[in-house]
């Protein structure tokens, strides 16, 4: 019993350390998005962070206009670099998940 409690302790400890890597390497993922029109795109890591925002000039006549192309192209870009981070991380916790009964969060 104790033997196996360590185990699964030490496949946790190296299942941390996997996710923490991961983490890190998601710095470097990048994720596109733009406004139907191309006049706006966005550049974020999958850990959502902003990395460069374009913007045409033809934009900063109407700053009405600007804020809701960003409202709607950033809220876009987070949804999608969300999607990436959780998948990566997911696979990475599920991957070293001792089977534990009760303890399917990841499935």
């Amino acid at each position: 019993m104790f033997g196996d409690l360590m185990g699964m302790m030490g496949k946790l400890k190296e299942t941390q350390q996997k996710i923490e890597e991961t983490k890190k390497r998601l710095d470097n993922v990048l994720v596109d998005e733009q406004s139907s029109d191309g006049l706006l795109k966005v550049t974020l890591t999958a850990n959502r962070t902003v990395k460069s925002i374009a913007i045409d000039d033809s934009l900063l006549e109407d700053k009405e206009q600007l804020e809701d192309y960003l409202v709607l192209v950033l809220n876009k870009a987070i949804a999608k670099a969300t999607a990436v981070n959780e998948a990566e991380l997911g696979a990475v916790a599920q991957q070293g998940m001792p089977n534990i009964p009760g303890m399917d969060m990841f499935k």
